[in-house]
């Protein structure tokens, strides 16, 4: 099948339309699927994910949810509805008819799992960051979308599906997550909060659970952590850049996710355009977050240090790698 591309020619808003009908088609004449989200999910690849196999569920075709790392569903998405769709990656079949990729810019996001996508009648992916390679043989692919679970939210107006509750609080999940709880987002965005909250879902309480309940342990990384923080003022063309590491045994007894939420802390150093945290994966084992305020595109940083992601929030992994040739590659490219 020709690889369909939303976004591609002088109509942007037609291709979009395009790729949302032949998705809605080739959703609704799946036999089996399989949903996959990226490797150490997020709210909004989790949240988008298990809203596309929800509609599939209610049609009663097979589908399974699933992403590379880590082996667990970490506890802080526990509470999303229908969870139990979601299967580890040992038991993700090998070939189904029709398998989505979601909120991954490019297949090596899928892990262990990429080789899915090749094993499929279709391969869908719906995402909105700009450095999406296209790799499926239906894309769309919305940049300007504050969330992947946007264009959900648009694919299940397009399928003629309600957004229940339960939709609704998968795709907020996704939205308020993405957005950092709407600080960085276009008017499209509330206005679809708006909406799903109408469905009756407890937005606050959503909130909380994903955003502001951490262990008590986190304040000990955190405090090592932020300990060890580095300014490097004369980077980015002397707007700064502020890093810091964490390592594997500052998450002894804490949950994976917890490593995420560094970097939005460390992120709002007023000398700094630029927040860097490198996490430790294992020896020489690097995934690195980057952040941005307003003027440096860290999108650029990143695919040039083989990742990518949006202007002003991507990343990138590093393998058998040190943090001073990191850091120094990321002071190199911010210029």
């Amino acid at each position: 099948m020709a690889a369909v591309m939303a976004s591609s020619g002088a109509h942007p808003e037609a291709d979009n339309q395009q790729a949302l009908e032949q998705i809605a088609g080739e959703l609704r004449g799946a036999s089996t699927a399989t949903v996959l989200c990226h490797v150490f999910p997020d709210a909004d690849t989790l949240g988008s994910g298990l809203a596309v196999a929800i509609a599939l569920k209610r049609w009663g075709v097979p589908v399974q949810v699933s992403f590379g790392e880590p082996l667990g569903l970490p506890e802080v998405f526990s509470e999303l509805p229908h969870a139990d769709l979601i299967v580890s990656p040992d038991a993700v079949a090998t070939e189904a008819d029709v398998v989505i990729a979601v909120d991954s810019g490019s297949a090596d996001r899928l892990g262990v799992l990429a080789d899915r996508m090749s094993g499929a009648r279709t391969s869908i992916v719906i995402d909105h960051h700009r450095s999406n390679t296209r790799f499926g043989s239906v894309n769309y692919v919305d940049p300007s979308a504050d969330s992947t679970s946007m264009l959900i939210a648009r694919l299940y107006d397009c399928l003629g599906e309600t957004i229940d509750s339960d939709v609704a609080h998968c795709l907020y999940a996704g939205l308020v997550t993405d957005t950092g709880s709407f600080r960085w987002c276009g008017p499209e965005a509330h206005l679809l909060a708006a909406r799903l909250i109408g469905t009756g879902i407890d937005a606050p309480a959503i909130t909380r659970a994903l955003l502001d309940t951490h262990p008590f342990g986190r304040l000990a990384m955190l405090s090592a952590v932020l300990g060890e923080a580095q300014l490097v003022p004369e980077a980015a063309e002397g707007r700064g850049l502020v890093y810091t590491v964490v390592r594997v045994q500052d998450m002894a007894g804490l949950p994976e996710d917890e490593r995420e939420t560094v970097v939005d802390i460390v992120r709002t150093t007023g000398e700094a355009e630029v927040a860097a945290v490198l996490k430790q994966l294992g020896p020489g084992r690097w995934s690195v977050s980057l952040r941005s305020k307003q003027s440096v595109d860290v999108a650029k940083v990143a695919k040039a240090l083989g990742g990518g992601g949006h202007a002003r929030s991507a990343g990138f992994t590093a393998d058998d790698d040190t943090v001073e040739h990191i850091v120094a590659s990321i002071v190199r490219e911010l210029g």
